[in-house]
């Protein structure tokens, strides 16, 4: 049975990114999407649980630079960048993809610290030396600005069209 707190979430993550109207994008809901995120790394899906289901959720996709840029400038999607990330690769740069943290939830610092601790863990195994991002929201821009802080490594942001 799903929770009220997941099913929360998901809705959250339908109005803020609408993954459901746009091909271009990855959804995290789908079975095969999940598989292949933990192929590319074990960390790329995080949450944060309370005792009645999680609360927040996070998805990070740890990829190369070269992918990174042609993200960046439009030359990809965020579907293409997902799929031509190469697995079992070494990686060099980090797609701070998406955090979503229900809303009574928010300021504790519970999104960044997932991410962080993310990225930590991958960079036990990768060369990851940038961060880069989508940012949908005002929230989600300063999130990625504190995370890319705290883990003093610098962040790229996607061109606008």
């Amino acid at each position: 049975m799903t929770s009220n707190k997941l099913q929360r979430l998901i809705e959250l993550a339908d109005k803020v990114f609408g993954v459901r109207n746009d091909p271009d994008q990855i959804n995290a809901y789908e079975e095969a999407v999940r598989a292949r995120l933990l192929q590319i790394h074990p960390m790329t899906l995080s949450q944060y649980d309370v005792e009645d289901g999680p609360v927040a959720w996070m998805l990070l996709i740890p990829t190369t630079k070269d992918l990174m840029e042609q993200f960046l400038y439009l030359k990809i999607s965020e579907r293409e960048l997902f799929e031509k990330t190469p697995i079992g690769s070494k990686y060099d740069a980090v797609y701070l993809c998406s955090a979503l943290v229900l809303e009574e939830y928010r300021r504790k610092g519970i999104a960044s610290d997932l991410v962080i601790k993310a990225v930590l863990e991958m960079k036990k195994e990768h060369p990851i030396q940038a961060l880069f991002v989508w940012p949908f929201t005002d929230d989600g821009n300063s999130t990625a600005e504190k995370i890319s802080q705290t883990l003093k490594m610098p962040l790229y942001k996607r061109i606008k069209k």
